[in-house]
């Protein structure tokens, strides 16, 4: 794997921040590994730290990212690319006080289609409240230092995938003006929804409260920057601070908020930024 470290940003973070005792494990240099190179919009990747007793400041494309202590002794991050984020060059960067390593990567396009919706006069004029809006976005950028989950994600409910995670979106004709943050489930109301994985019920809205867009809500925290939701419930059979467990019944499909018909709109989100829940669901990170 590729590296570069700027020697002489290195050799002023040495002057500026003299040694502390514990910063290096003994014997071993720190180093920064990322399990690939080459990511594609609405990916992540795995950039992990070794040789440290505090984790480094972690930057993406001009973000700063928490790592999580693992048992091994080292930290990670699951970095996400945005479906909106420009392809091109970036580099992921660890720094701390007496170490600082960059790795060049790539992000590609993701080739996402885009999709006709057609609403009604009625539902097309509705907007998410100032309320649903903040509440949802304080949630989904939760950063808990347990991780919940174990092994893979279930998918939540069965049914027809409806929609793909990533479809960029064009409503009554209008230019596109956002994405799908999640894949649509579509399944008879009533139909089953099941925790994919270990969490904290962190968030339950409710349509006839303030989600007006959003429907009957519920988010999951996973710990380690991941969080999930669930939009569009008929019934909610949690409370915030219920403990989860993998396949746990959470609610039922139904067509709350802005809804075409009976579905799950089901997204996985790290730090904030949706990903595709499908990758969770393929392999065990």
């Amino acid at each position: 794997m590729k590296r570069f470290v700027d020697m002489r940003l290195f050799l002023l973070l040495l002057l500026l921040f003299p040694a502390q005792p514990g910063q290096l494990s003994a014997g071993e240099q720190p180093d920064l590994r990322l399990d690939a190179e080459e990511k594609q919009q609405g990916e992540f990747f795995i950039a992990i730290v070794t040789g440290l007793d505090k984790p480094p400041r972690l930057w993406f494309d001009g973000t700063l990212y928490k790592m999580f202590l693992q048992p091994d002794g080292s930290f990670r991050a699951l970095l996400p690319v945005g479906v909106m984020q420009t392809p091109g060059r970036y580099a992921v960067l660890a720094v701390n006080e007496r170490w600082q390593e960059k790795i060049p990567v790539q992000v590609h396009s993701g080739n996402y289609p885009v999709q006709n919706v057609w609403l009604d006069k009625k539902t097309s004029g509705l907007r998410a409240t100032i309320e649903e809006k903040q509440r949802v976005k304080a949630a989904l950028e939760t950063q808990t230092d347990t991780r919940l989950w174990a092994g893979t994600f279930l998918m939540p409910a069965e049914g027809r995938k409806s929609s793909p995670f990533g479809v960029k979106r064009s409503y009554n004709g209008a230019p596109v003006s956002s994405y799908h943050k999640g894949i649509d489930i579509a399944a008879p109301q009533g139909t089953v929804i099941k925790s994919p994985a270990g969490g904290k019920v962190i968030l339950c809205g409710y349509e006839a409260d303030a989600f007006k867009v959003h429907g009957n809500t519920v988010l999951i925290d996973h710990g380690h920057g991941v969080t999930s939701i669930y939009l569009h419930m008929h019934e909610i059979d949690v409370s915030p601070g219920d403990m989860v467990h993998k396949g746990d019944r959470i609610g039922t499909i139904g067509s709350t908020g802005i809804s075409t018909g009976p579905h799950l709109h089901w997204g996985v989100y790290l730090y904030g930024t949706s990903v595709d829940p499908e990758l969770f669901v393929q392999r065990a990170y």
